[in-house]
């Protein structure tokens, strides 16, 4: 019996000096830098859709390095909320553009970051032109939803831009129609 508490005791002390050996070496933390992302601008357009892009630094806040396995740019502008557009996204790392659509992980180093870069493309739908469904735009989030790792578990997360009709029009040179 007294065999078997010493056991447990020491199982016990192994756990807690593990525990605080990562506690004292911290954890990671990705921050994307909303407020510092770079504003909408044009990369296309035709008569039919506008494809913008702006860029965010995700920061490396934490100790340890972390890894972003995966980001995905998701547009919620829904059919019953307007109906007059249709958007797509995608996300990828500055400077490395892939045609397959496809988010590359990445390492960022503990107190470092790297630039995302978010572009959606807006195309105009039920026979509209370009500035015609432009014109009676509605504000809507852009959400990147990305996934991080390093001594924490994986897990996903949410950095959230809102387009407003205002600035996309005015960007587009398109006089917003107040419906």
């Amino acid at each position: 019996m007294v065999i078997l508490e010493g056991i447990l005791g020491a199982a016990v002390l192994f756990c807690l000096g593990i525990f605080a050996f990562i506690k004292k070496r911290g954890k990671e933390k990705v921050v994307p830098k909303l407020q510092t992302r770079t504003p909408f601008k044009i990369e296309s357009r035709d008569e039919k859709s506008v494809t913008l892009s702006t860029t965010i630094e995700f920061f490396n806040a934490g100790k340890q390095s972390a890894m972003l396995v995966d980001a995905i740019c998701h547009p919620l502008l829904p059919f019953e909320q307007y109906d007059g557009i249709a958007v797509r996204g995608k996300v990828e790392r500055e400077g490395k553009p892939r045609e397959d659509d496809y988010f590359e992980a990445l390492v960022i180093e503990h107190q470092e970051g790297v630039n995302i870069v978010a572009t959606v493309t807006l195309t105009a739908r039920k026979g509209m032109t370009l500035e015609e469904a432009l014109s009676h735009m509605v504000d809507f989030p852009i959400e990147i939803v990305y996934r991080e790792v390093g001594r924490t578990p994986m897990h996903w997360s949410i950095a959230r831009i809102i387009l407003t009709a205002e600035e996309l029009t005015k960007l587009t040179g398109v006089t917003l129609i107040k419906d």
